[in-house]
């Protein structure tokens, strides 16, 4: 065994602490795999690694396995054959324990490169295929930050196009799927992301200086906005975002196509001055011209919808003439601005929510309301499967995104017998369910495309209108 030399010894010891996030691509060479999204997860002793259909065998006098595994950047199935070092019990994420084989495999780290033992375990349902535990790092001279991700030099080449960005999320709950997706998603391209909630900014509105603080910090140096403003903060929003897109940061939905969407009846106007498909829709504000409103939109049944409501929420069916003109009434002795428009009845309380990205629909996916529910909304208790879109139901999602001005959003339509009806263009859409029933990233689809048009000063408006 050859024996250290002092100055082997010493280099050793001087060598840097490497500062790591949560976070980071690795390389497993003798496995074959390259720009593994790993979790560094300090918590956990051992390391582990997805393996589907794990078969031991004998290689001469060895033991061998093979295992199938998606564990790569682009997520494609590899079959990989590797000695098996020992086997092991070890809790799995419910406490149970599980007896797994472990192989012992190169790892490398920003250039760094060791031996590390891999437990094998089906993480199907896991949204990392990789976790590195403490005893892979212990003695390598390496410090976890447990809040930041990616801080290696290293980035998978075929995972990102363009520079890497710094981006603002204007959210007030970091929590919700649609949140932590987009954030994964930029993490993921090799992007710094922050959430800002949106009431805790203010601004500074100084003749060509413009300025936004949060908690006391000025907010500069950010390349892109991904606006994910409540219906109920809109107004507030809207300002925040003016005031990214005067300080010449991308966002990506604009301001004034924000506000287009969030005003009910505006965005028919527009929608139907572009020819889009629309239900019958009247809209008054004279008391005294209920019955004229209900000439206008039909016999009931009829939908009466709040013009600020969101969700579902606001939204009335009245089964007769004389219900729907109880309910115009009561809403307008409150001073409430309604839409009154014809239900759709052969769309059997089904809708369609078609995600369109950068003018292309990238999703979709049918929403059936629960027993007894008109409403589909998916968090009324319906349900959601993917489905596929007619020609002119692709080309009415993407006419809607395109009056609206948006880059990024979810249009809902019904189908009738004229043909697809546009209900409403979201600027905001909820990712959780569209996600689930199609099985897309389309978190990763609108930040590439971010990536790939946040230019400084691009917005069209510029904050203007």
């Amino acid at each position: 065994m050859t024996q250290m030399t002092d100055q082997q010894r010493a280099h050793k010891m001087e060598r840097p602490v490497l500062i790591i996030g949560w976070m980071e691509y690795i390389d497993l060479p003798d496995l074959g795999l390259l720009d593994v999204k790993a979790k560094i997860d300090t918590g956990a002793r051992t390391s582990a690694i997805h393996a589907a259909d794990i078969t031991p065998f004998k290689k001469g006098v060895e033991n061998w396995v093979r295992f199938t595994t998606r564990a790569t950047v682009g997520n494609d199935a590899v079959t990989i054959e590797s000695p098996i070092h020992s086997s092991r019990s070890i809790k799995n994420t419910s406490g149970a324990p599980e007896e797994r084989i472990i192989i012992r495999t190169k790892f490398r780290l920003a250039r760094r490169m060791w031996t590390i033992d891999l437990s094998l375990t089906d993480r199907e349902n896991m949204t990392f295929s990789l976790i590195v535990g403490r005893t892979a790092l212990k003695n390598h001279s390496i410090a976890v930050h447990t809040r930041r991700a990616l801080l290696t030099k290293d980035r998978p080449s075929q995972s990102r196009k363009g520079p890497l960005m710094k981006i603002a999320m204007l959210a007030r709950n970091p929590d919700l799927y649609s949140h932590k997706r987009l954030v994964e998603a930029a993490e993921t391209r090799g992007h710094e992301i922050r959430i800002v909630d949106t009431l805790r900014c203010y601004m500074n509105i100084a003749s060509r200086r413009p300025e936004i603080y949060y908690n006391g910090e000025k907010l500069t140096g950010y390349d892109a906005v991904i606006p994910r403003i409540g219906a109920s903060i809109t107004f507030y929003g809207m300002a925040v975002l003016r005031q990214f897109e005067m300080m010449g940061v991308y966002p990506l939905n604009e301001s004034v196509a924000i506000g287009r969407s969030r005003d009910k009846l505006r965005s028919m106007q527009l929608l139907a001055r572009d020819g889009i498909g629309l239900p019958v829709t009247t809209f008054a504000h004279d008391p005294k011209q209920t019955e004229e409103v209900l000439k206008v939109a039909g016999s009931a049944p009829l939908v009466i919808k709040l013009l600020e409501g969101t969700q579902g929420m606001g939204v009335v069916l009245a089964d007769t003439d004389r219900s729907a003109k109880s309910v115009i009434e009561a809403f307008r002795a409150t001073k409430t601005n309604i839409l009154v428009q014809e239900f759709i009845k052969e769309a059997g309380g089904t809708d369609i929510r078609a995600i369109v990205v950068g003018g292309k629909v990238v999703a979709a996916m049918k929403r059936t309301g629960a027993k007894g529910e008109f409403r589909s909304n998916l968090h009324l208790g319906g349900s959601a499967e993917v489905i596929k879109l007619s020609p002119k139901e692709r080309a009415t999602a993407v006419g809607a995104a395109k009056s609206m001005g948006l880059n990024a959003c979810g249009v809902d339509m019904l189908r009738a017998n004229s043909g697809p009806l546009v209900m409403e263009v979201n600027s905001s859409p909820g990712l959780e369910g569209v996600e689930k029933a199609t099985g897309l990233d389309i978190a990763g689809k609108m930040i590439e495309f971010i990536e790939k048009h946040a230019k400084p000063n691009a917005t069209k408006t510029k904050g203007k209108g």
